[in-house]
């Protein structure tokens, strides 16, 4: 009788182990993942912040214009602006405005 009491309990905590384990690593796998989203999402807000803050309203575009670097601002035409499709080895270039 002991030993089959004995034998039961070792099996019971072998699969109990393996429970807990199965179970960790999973919640593991899960934590690295949400690392790793919080970590693409963190460099995403940056960057929009950064846009955000550098083009937050037309007086500071007017203040980078008319400031010390005015030269090295030129105004487009956007129709000249061009769209490139690459297909199948062609490359065709559409105007993004048609006048």
């Amino acid at each position: 009788m002991k030993k089959y009491f004995l034998s039961i309990i070792i099996i019971i905590l072998i699969s109990f182990t393996t429970l807990i384990k199965n179970t960790s690593k999973n919640l593991e796998s899960e934590i690295y993942n949400k690392k790793e989203n919080i970590i693409l999402l963190d460099t995403r807000y940056d960057l929009v912040l950064l846009e955000n803050n550098y083009l937050t309203s037309p007086k500071k575009l007017f203040n980078y214009i008319n400031g010390n670097e005015a030269n090295e601002y030129k105004p487009i035409d956007i129709t000249n602006i061009n769209k490139i499709y690459f297909y199948d080895n062609k490359i065709i270039i559409r105007k993004v405005i048609n006048k």
